[in-house]
């Protein structure tokens, strides 16, 4: 029963989704069917390295990772994807934490 190995000691869920509902990503690797997507055979490619989609959902794996499911427009796939399998479009700053407040922008 303790057999189940994890690729990380990382616990993504203690902290809120990287990803947001709607947002646009990127693929950052092939993604092959690997016997849980119905309909396409063990092997079948669901998305290409590069191909854009968008997040309609955001569920969780083992207690540990958030997987994204993100609807792919051009293969017509959705896939379920942990955030080292994607990338945003739009470049983020990683230490923005909020809006300033107008108060602190004419100091």
């Amino acid at each position: 029963m303790s057999n189940i190995v994890r690729d990380s000691d990382v616990v993504e869920i203690t902290q809120p989704p990287y990803f947001n509902f709607g947002e646009k990503v990127r693929a950052k690797r092939v993604i092959r069917n690997d016997g849980t997507y119905a309909g396409k055979e063990i092997g079948d490619v669901l998305c290409v390295k590069g191909e854009i989609g968008y997040v309609v959902s955001i569920g969780t794996f083992l207690q540990q990772f958030y997987i994204y499911a993100v609807e792919f427009t051009e293969s017509g796939n959705r896939v379920g994807m942990k955030r080292k399998e994607l990338e945003p479009i739009k470049p983020r700053e990683e230490d923005v934490e909020d809006i300033p407040l107008p108060q602190e922008l004419s100091a």
